[in-house]
């Protein structure tokens, strides 16, 4: 089929190695996926690539892509995402690094659904891993798509606090779906496709590797409107995590912990850096109001909205603007950029925002008040 062959040459060119998504992008400037596997030696190289990558597209990379296409046909749980496809999901393709390819199983519509992260210690101590449990299982109730890493410990309680909670939970992998890591959780992957998804970037058969966990951590800040640290030591992965959601303007929510042990240190240190501590998940669920409204409507979705106003009948004024406003200063031309609404229309509305208590002028922009 047609769109096979589009996808085929799009995994083709996407493989190729040290290309990335923006030299990607450049390529496909020149011409259609398709047509480009035909360019001569001399083409390839006149439009930038090196000649280890011109071999590589030549030798084995169809013959990669035939892999993947095999993998997502033998069953009817597995989708494979392009940014091209309309079921990539919004939020991650708004990232710098978002990546060219997922290999998805199970329920694919969960990816674009709203979603909070849930990270934290391998090694939890028995109070982080109750957190995380119950955490998990009352975002879930409230309709929130909970993601986290498959890991042991941490992320392990939090997607069965989802599933236990009658929830959809979503799992970034580390690895391809052949070489399922850590194979401790290969029942708790199975219950998750059921009731979620699993993702990976990487090919089905691409082994873990240890480099592969921090750069996972980006997809799973990605797909989230926020991430929870439950629990993390100083040099714990998931402050990766807490730094690529920060980047891709992202919340950092933080549960507190003892200067006691050890397991909380990266937490701790997270809130005097100025992360959101936070000891409920009506704290979370209001700090992220706007955004959660305006994700949910984006979606169309039927079900009651995540947060209520004191008066069930108001409704939140501007929401695609307040999805962009803070608890950081923005600027007034940053968010034009991000809402593609005119400068001048912008003011306006802050204006009405700032009178009806949403937002407050700051040094640098504006940020979120209360509710808003």
């Amino acid at each position: 089929m047609a769109q096979d062959e589009s996808l085929r040459a799009w995994m083709a060119l996407s493989f190729v190695p040290r290309l990335g998504m923006k030299n990607l992008s450049r390529l496909l400037s020149h011409d259609a996926p398709e047509k480009l596997l035909s360019y001569s030696n001399t083409q390839w190289q006149a439009i930038g690539l090196k000649g280890d990558q011109v071999r590589y597209l030549q030798s084995q990379a169809i013959q990669e892509a035939e892999r993947c296409l095999e993998w997502q046909q033998a069953s009817e749980l597995r989708t494979i995402l392009t940014p091209q496809h309309s079921l990539y999901p919004p939020l991650l393709k708004e990232i710098a690094s978002a990546p060219p390819v997922l290999f998805v199983e199970g329920e694919v519509q969960c990816l674009s659904l709203p979603q909070i992260a849930i990270v934290g210690s391998r090694n939890a101590t028995i109070d982080g891993q109750r957190a995380a449990h119950q955490f998990a299982r009352e975002l879930v109730e409230h309709g929130v798509v909970v993601t986290s890493g498959l890991a042991l410990g941490i992320d392990g309680y939090a997607h069965d606090g989802a599933l236990s909670g009658q929830g959809k939970t979503v799992a970034v992998l580390g690895s391809g779906f052949n070489h399922l890591y850590p194979a401790r959780h290969r029942q708790l992957a199975e219950r998750i496709k059921h009731s979620g998804a699993l993702v990976s970037e990487f090919r089905p058969d691409t082994k873990p590797r240890a480099e592969h966990f921090p750069r996972r951590n980006r997809i799973v800040s990605g797909l989230s409107l926020g991430v929870l640290v439950v629990e993390a030591a100083l040099k714990s992965g998931s402050l990766i995590t807490a730094r690529y959601a920060t980047e891709q303007d992202r919340e950092v929510f933080v549960l507190p912990g003892t200067i006691y042990q050890s397991n909380y240190a990266g937490s701790n240190d997270l809130i005097r850096q100025g992360a959101c501590l936070v000891q409920n998940v009506p704290q979370i669920i209001e700090e992220l109001g706007a955004m959660l409204d305006w994700s949910i409507n984006q979606q169309n979705l039927t079900q009651p909205a995540l947060f209520s106003s004191p008066n069930d009948e108001e409704q939140l004024p501007f929401p695609l603007l307040l999805a962009n406003v803070g608890v950081e200063a923005t600027p007034v031309d940053i968010l034009a950029s991000r809402t593609n609404i005119p400068v001048q229309d912008i003011m306006t509305q802050l204006l009405e925002l700032e009178l009806s208590g949403h937002v407050v002028a700051v040094s640098g922009g504006y940020i979120r008040k209360g509710r808003g």
